[in-house]
């Protein structure tokens, strides 16, 4: 007796239902081309269910807290905080990722894009595998989106109690009274502010020399001050030696910049050093493919992510630098590679103009090139910097921060760089004007609303132009 196998047929499989996944899913559809997208556990990936989203909605709630404080400490306003509702907090970011999911889903159906739940296994150049779905051919071509997860530091186990990643901190039961946060990159330093806005006893370690070290390091210094400011105990060029997780927290020995050995007690241990892609399972021999040396799957054209192997494109996590594992980066990416897979000339994302944001408290935001790249890459810079306090609305925030501004002399701009209060909102504008090559003087010519944070922006780039107002060249 013979038993015949039936092949699915679609133009484009996409694995792994995360930002990039699904957003190359919903262009390819809207495309014409048939779509299968599969997905082991659920569409919008760790941005929307660990990471992006529900830790954005607990940032807002510290917030909250915050300002409370600066009420009734700056502005003579008698408020105080009785108590945090650890399960109300919950069930509103719950909410709020659950109706996020539901719009992905929906979106998905809309655009006629087929979900199929289940592991997905490349069999072949055009073929794959997904358990509980059987076999799939594709036509056009096979997209791979299966994210990452936290990096663990050898000889630490994560129980999501004592010792917790960035995908679990969030879902570990209440508040804790301290935290030590390993990791100084944009996941850590987010983590150490809420849970410091939260009341705990927070220390941060970071084996650079600087907190953000990917970031400018003016940048550094205002966030380190703004931190420590609220309290945060900040350790740069320090490193975990060993850590212990007694039944009632962790206990941790760490060296300090100066050599010194310094014993942390803390209820939790937060590891945010880092990112892994996600491959195991994902059968790369079979279609040809292999990893680098960081695990990633490298793509041999950039200006289409795709792989060695003709019609085999990668988008989010699993890409290299420059790509920067960033949910709105991913977008892009998956736009790209839609557009691509159904014949369309796209423009290759420029990583350069893409910004990035820290939701700390305070924040940082910055786009295009630091001093030091600029610096190194041959340009002759010219440098602005601008603190918010110097303009009316910044006095009234009194939270501190800065503008910077690093422009070819005489030429365009190749990065600015922001920190302070609500700067993940203001970084748009200076995208525009990174990603259009604009030059100060363009910039100068336009008038910003005054009072506002952004007018120092504006106030940053006349006085690169030699229009300064408020402050002189």
């Amino acid at each position: 007796m013979t038993t015949t196998s039936t092949v699915r047929e679609t133009d484009v499989l996409v694995i792994g239902g995360g930002t990039g996944g699904y957003s190359t899913a919903l262009r390819a559809a809207s495309l014409g081309l048939k779509v299968i997208l599969a997905e082991r556990d659920k569409v919008g990936g760790t941005c929307l269910h660990r990471g992006c989203i529900p830790s954005k909605a607990m940032l807002h709630a510290a917030e909250l807290v915050d300002g409370i404080a600066e009420a009734r400490e700056r502005w003579g306003v008698k408020a105080t905080l009785d108590s945090v509702d650890w399960s109300a907090l919950v069930a509103t970011r719950d909410d709020i990722v659950s109706r996020n999911h539901k719009g992905v889903e929906g979106h998905l159906t809309r655009a006629g894009v087929e979900v199929v739940y289940g592991s997905a296994e490349l069999t072949g150049r055009r073929t794959a595998r997904v358990a509980g779905h059987g076999d799939i051919g594709v036509r056009r071509g096979i997209v791979l989106a299966t994210g990452s997860r936290p990096r663990m530091l050898p000889g630490l186990t994560a129980d999501g109690r004592h010792v917790v990643t960035s995908d679990d901190a969030l879902f570990a039961l209440g508040l804790p009274q301290s935290v030590l946060v390993l990791g100084g990159g944009a996941i850590g330093v987010e983590y150490a502010s809420f849970h410091r806005s939260m009341g705990a006893e927070v220390t941060l370690v970071e084996a650079a020399d600087r907190l953000l070290p990917l970031e400018d390091v003016d940048v550094s210094r205002h966030l380190t001050r703004g931190l420590k400011k609220r309290g945060v105990d900040v350790q740069v060029g320090a490193r975990l030696l060993e850590a212990v997780v007694p039944d009632d927290g962790i206990r941790a020995t760490v060296r300090t910049s100066r050599g010194e050995t310094r014993t942390v007690e803390a209820e939790r241990l937060l590891v945010a050093v880092g990112r892994v892609p996600v491959t195991d399972g994902l059968g790369l021999a079979a279609a040809g493919l292999a990893t680098d040396d960081r695990g990633c799957v490298a793509p041999a054209d950039r200006t289409r992510l795709e792989t060695a192997v003709p019609g085999i494109h990668v988008v989010g996590d699993l890409l290299p630098p420059p790509s920067l594992g960033l949910a709105h980066a991913s977008f892009a990416e998956g736009l790209l590679v839609a557009e691509t897979l159904a014949g369309l000339s796209s423009p290759a994302v420029d990583y350069a103009a893409v910004p990035r944001v820290t939701y700390s408290s305070p924040q940082t935001a910055s786009v295009g090139l630091t001093e030091a790249e600029a610096r190194n890459a041959g340009h002759e810079v010219a440098v602005n910097t601008m603190p918010l306090t110097a303009v009316a609305k910044g006095m009234v925030h009194g939270q501190g921060g800065m503008v910077k501004v690093v422009a070819e002399r005489g030429g365009r701009v190749l990065g600015v760089h922001l920190v302070g209060p609500n700067v993940s909102e203001m970084i748009a504008e200076s995208q525009l004007i990174v990603g259009w090559d604009a030059e100060p003087s363009d910039v100068a010519h336009h008038v910003h609303a005054h009072p506002t944070l952004s007018e120092a922006v504006g106030e940053a780039f006349l006085t690169l132009a030699g229009r300064g107002l408020h402050q002189q060249a």
